[in-house]
């Protein structure tokens, strides 16, 4: 047999879910050796061509080849069989055990019976010394940080003498310096001659390591690009079909009506001291900070899901009920930071999710749910913020990352709202989705829903919100009005830097 440059042929793939052709025809190639990237905007169809190539999906058509042979994948198990390892975004790890304990986790060495600790501990000892990670055998994973994590997930996979990793958004979850570290260690494995399959929605941190891309859209390829190709322009322009509009300065807007959220001092021993500010219907207010000031734990208050030991919140004058079936009742919404373990149920369908908060609204005041009102409103929230596939019985587990985020936001819009409450509603997004994300909220602003936003992301931050506070070790330490936030003043004020 000719000997190939090509670890991995993933040719004319097909597959479908109640019908909808989620993949149609995809074929793509990894070299032996390179990092190759996969972009498209969410619902393009990247997480289901992975989950075949590792085994958690049947193909319906196609076949997939593995270092120049048919292979048959069927399971995870076939798939690691073949030297296929995948780092999903969300981290497999057990922080109760160790380093070494994580890493040979159903696969232990035993000797007469009883585990060979010695050998495991110096197999991981040389697995760690030769990719030269700042890690031990004998760490708990609790005490690592979110990149040295990762590092633990590479040496699984190594463990397994990967020929091919995928890692899914490794550094969502990152500093700039963690992922810093994480790029020299993509450089060190490939250098040992593993190929990585790098999924990504941020073009600049695929030019800084990708040999090539290849990006899909509505389940087809649409186009590959060398690293001297690719560009923010080009790569955008292939995943959505069309140039990016920029958001229109809204830095001049009028507050549209008399709607008012007033929180007066507000304190939470551990986290925050009388927190005094108000949102206003027709503004979209932004919350910055750093990791652990608070932030979450304000909107959840806010909500009424978490406690609060003094203050106050009123909305239009009248106080706003501790209860969240209450709050719900009287106009108020909340979208998760977590939007898997806390916005949806996965398995059920998009129509379920949506009419949750909305029973109220659905049922013949007897507690007997209209089931034909239900599917409208399921139907209805699909078309008007474009969830795809179009299909209200499909599991929310089967969708991308950017449709399951939809249908967070699509469960809210049928009620009348009044106040919306954000919590980093973008992170793991593809751009075309954020900006159709940010539009809603934006629309929502202008019929006089008070917003209030929770994001790390600095950049959709400053774009999207009319006053931004910052806050810092429990108070508030600054505000922004759009026309003077920029990057860095809002990196000191979350410091503690004037």
């Amino acid at each position: 047999m000719m000997e190939t440059e090509n670890i991995l042929e993933v040719k004319n793939i097909v597959k479908r879910f109640s019908g909808v052709e989620v993949l149609k025809k995809v074929s793509f190639e990894v070299r032996k050796g390179e990092v190759h990237a996969l972009m498209g905007e969410n619902g393009a169809g990247k997480s289901t061509l992975i989950k075949i190539i590792t085994g958690v999906y049947p193909k319906d058509e196609g076949s997939i080849i593995v270092d120049g042979r048919d292979a048959d994948i069927n399971s995870r198990q076939d798939s690691i069989s073949q030297g296929i390892s995948v780092i999903y975004q969300e981290l497999s790890v057990i922080p109760t055990l160790t380093v070494m304990q994580n890493i040979f986790l159903g696969q232990e060495l035993t000797k007469k019976g009883l585990l060979d600790k010695k050998r495991m501990r110096e197999k991981a000892d040389s697995l760690i010394k030769r990719c030269d990670f700042d890690i031990r055998p004998d760490d708990y994973v609790e005490t690592l940080s979110v990149a040295k994590r990762q590092m633990v997930e590479i040496l699984k996979a190594l463990l397994y003498d990967a020929k091919i990793l995928i890692m899914d958004e490794p550094t969502a979850s990152l500093t700039d310096k963690e992922s810093d570290k994480l790029f020299n260690i993509i450089n060190r494995v490939r250098e040992q001659g593993t190929s990585i399959i790098y999924i990504s929605h941020r073009v600049e941190e695929v030019y800084r390591i990708a040999d090539r891309l290849t990006v899909l859209r509505d389940g087809m390829v649409v186009g590959e690009l060398n690293k001297q190709e690719i560009t923010h322009q080009r790569v955008v322009q292939m995943m959505i079909g069309k140039e990016v509009k920029e958001q229109a300065d809204k830095a001049n807007k009028p507050i549209q009506n008399g709607n008012v959220l007033s929180v007066q001092n507000l304190s939470r021993e551990g986290l925050w001291h009388d927190l005094s500010f108000e949102a206003y219907g027709g503004q979209i207010l932004g919350i910055g900070g750093l990791v652990g000031s608070g932030r979450t734990e304000l909107l959840r208050s806010i909500y009424g899901a978490d406690r609060y030991d003094k203050g106050e919140v009123l909305f239009n004058g009248k106080p706003v009920s501790r209860s969240v079936k209450k709050n719900i009742r009287n106009g108020m919404g909340y979208i998760p930071e977590d939007r898997r373990g806390e916005g949806l149920i996965p398995l059920l369908s998009v129509g379920d999710n949506i009419a949750m908060p909305n029973y109220d609204m659905l049922s013949n005041g007897m507690a007997v749910v209209n089931h034909a009102k239900e599917l409208e409103l399921g139907e209805e929230m699909i078309r008007e913020i474009d969830i795809r596939p179009a299909n209200s019985k499909m599991p929310v587990r089967n969708l991308s990352g950017g449709n399951q985020q939809k249908v967070v936001v699509g469960k809210w819009l049928a009620r009348d709202l009044k106040v919306l409450l954000i919590d980093e509603p973008t992170v793991g997004v593809d751009i075309g989705v954020k900006g159709e994300i940010h539009q809603i909220f934006m629309r929502l602003a202008q019929q006089g829903v008070v917003i209030i936003l929770v994001s790390s992301d600095l950049k959709e931050l400053i774009q999207i919100s009319d006053r931004i506070i910052v806050l810092h070790e429990g108070s508030i330490f600054k505000e922004f009005s759009k026309e003077e936030a920029t990057q860095q003043k809002i990196l000191l004020a979350a410091s503690g830097i004037a």
